[in-house]
């Protein structure tokens, strides 16, 4: 998948007027740009599979007075399978949705770029279960954006929490919190889950493919990764774990 710094990938597209389209493009190298694909919604047009969410694609942009049109783009790859499977489907769009809500105009994000378009590969084209796939987006997530959870120590007491020893994660605090001091409304974690995160930040990727699904504490690090963000994501967008 080879790319130059005029790649990215569409992660939101709004219509606009009766043929164009405002997209919002995810670069490694200028972050997010905002643009508009005129025509794009024509059948005959040339940006028509460009424009679409997920497609990845070198795009030729003209600027002028801050605004970005889409002068043409050589497409890379859509993804197109995801939209054959429900809940793959959903998963992809949560991810696209999470990007958008953290890129920054002219801000590199190469790892995190890289993190996208590697979850998005294993989403389409593996037969990997795809609840422990965004789980370990998620925690990786967190590290790229500096709201990394501590795992190994309660963030109330500060005492080291034994790696077999189940516990609570408090959503608001960052962290494990311990039996000790646990309070209503910390989610209980147990520590294969615990296992599962460290070891998703340790080896990468190569630790969520054959992990069983139950292991992944998803509804635990949605709720983190929301909680750090400051609203939830896409109210009306619901995973089947909903």
């Amino acid at each position: 998948m080879q790319q130059t710094e005029n790649t990215a990938i569409v992660v939101h597209a709004v219509n606009y007027r009766e043929a164009d389209r405002m997209l919002t493009l995810f670069s490694p190298v200028h972050g997010r740009i905002d643009a508009i694909a005129r025509g794009c919604k024509r059948p005959k047009s040339p940006l028509l599979n460009a424009s679409e969410i997920f497609a990845l694609g070198d795009y030729e942009l003209y600027e002028k007075s801050g605004r970005h049109t889409i002068v043409s783009a050589s497409l890379i790859e859509t993804f197109f399978p995801l939209r054959e499977d429900y809940e793959r489907l959903v998963c992809g769009t949560y991810l696209l949705g999470l990007c958008s809500a953290v890129i920054q105009p002219n801000q590199h994000a190469e790892n995190l770029f890289s993190l996208l378009l590697h979850t998005l590969s294993r989403l389409t084209f593996s037969d990997q279960e795809w609840r422990p796939l965004l789980c370990g987006f998620l925690i990786h997530f967190t590290a790229d954006q500096g709201i990394q959870p501590r795992l190994h120590h309660c963030v109330l007491c500060g005492r080291p929490v034994p790696a077999d020893e189940n516990a609570f994660f408090g959503v608001h605090d960052g962290g494990v919190v311990c039996r000790t001091c646990h309070r209503q409304g910390d989610m209980p974690l147990a520590a294969a889950q615990r296992a599962f995160l460290s070891s998703a930040l340790r080896s990468g990727s190569a630790s969520w493919v054959n992990s069983p699904e139950k292991y992944a504490p998803l509804r635990v690090m949605r709720r983190y990764v929301e909680s750090q963000l400051g609203s939830r994501l896409n109210p009306g967008l619901m995973l089947p774990d909903d």
